[in-house]
Parts: structure tokens; C-alpha cells; sequence
């Protein structure tokens, strides 16, 4: 009679830099494969279909966390989705210009006229030229030297800006 198999531990490793592991891993071979070559064995070991896989998975995975008070403070400046007065912190400025800077079309070359016209139907009060000063300022809107252009500069906005983003389109 055979004595029945015990179950195998599982042992989790976390792998801070997965490059120098795959050297570390190589040097202890007599015959080893290339640095990329190894790289998607350990990725193809691990359930990816490679190294690239594993790296884009990653990417995806780590999202970064919104400070939910810094969020609170912007969104008090927000009535019904519209901007509705000017915070007298620089940081708060900033998270809700995010949420106008959004709802720019983007790619797409705006007049002085027609920026001012989108930012006063974002707004509940009438000052353009203070929000597109500040939007170039904090470099979230490009002006042409003469200033009759302006164009969203596209960028990934931080994770609190992103978490004002989404609240304020809820409310539109």
C-alpha cells in the first residue's frame, strides 16, 4: 500500500528587480541562454506568455492611490459639475484645473475666444483669463508666444487629480 503524497508547500518570492535575478540565475548555469531568453523563461514560469506580458501586466496592475482628503478639498469647489469659485490654496488650484483641463478637446488648437467660451460653460463664475493663466502656469494647456492659440498638453494627471476627474463627470 502507497502512503498518499503530501501536499507540496507553496512558497511565495517577490522579485524586486527581476533583471538582476535572471543574472544571478544565469551565471549558475554551464550553458546559459541570453539575458532576454531568460527573462521570458522566468516571465513564461510565472503564467505569461513573456517578458513584455509580465512587464505591461504589472504596469496595469499598480494603480496609484488617491489622497481621499485632498480630493474632499477640491470637490468643494465643485457645484453640479461646474467649478464654482477659486480655491485660495495653490494645490487645490491645481487638482481642479484638472477636471476643466479634461473637458478640453484635445489635440485640437483653440483660439483665446473659443478656450474662454468652454472654460466659462465649465464654470459659475466668469473669469477665463485667471483659469487659463493658471493652466499655463502649471503647465496643463500650451499658448502660442502672441497668445491668440491655446492647446491641451496631454499628460497622465496624478491619481488625486484622476479621482476629481471621475467625481466631477459624475455630476455633469
Amino acid at each position: 500500500m502507497s502512503t498518499p503524497k503530501q501536499p507540496r508547500e507553496v512558497i511565495a518570492l517577490n522579485i524586486p528587480d527581476l533583471s538582476a535575478f535572471a543574472k544571478t540565475l544565469r551565471s549558475g548555469l554551464d550553458q546559459p541562454p541570453g539575458h532576454v531568453e531568460t527573462l521570458n523563461l522566468i516571465a513564461r514560469a510565472a503564467g505569461y506568455r513573456n517578458y513584455q506580458h509580465l512587464k505591461a501586466r504589472q504596469i496595469q496592475e499598480v494603480q496609484p492611490i488617491a489622497n481621499d482628503r485632498q480630493v474632499a478639498r477640491a470637490l468643494r469647489f465643485f457645484k453640479a459639475g461646474k467649478f464654482a469659485e477659486w480655491p485660495a490654496k495653490t494645490q487645490v488650484q491645481k487638482l481642479c484645473l484638472w477636471a476643466l483641463w479634461a473637458q478640453l478637446p484635445a489635440q485640437t488648437d483653440l483660439h483665446e475666444r473659443e478656450i474662454s467660451t468652454l472654460i466659462h460653460g465649465m464654470c459659475l463664475f466668469k473669469d477665463a483669463a485667471q483659469i487659463r493663466r493658471a493652466m499655463v502656469e502649471h503647465q496643463m494647456v500650451a499658448r502660442a508666444k502672441d497668445g491668440s492659440c491655446y492647446q491641451r498638453i496631454e499628460q497622465a494627471p496624478p491619481a488625486e487629480a484622476l479621482a476629481v476627474i471621475a467625481q466631477v463627470k459624475k455630476t455633469l
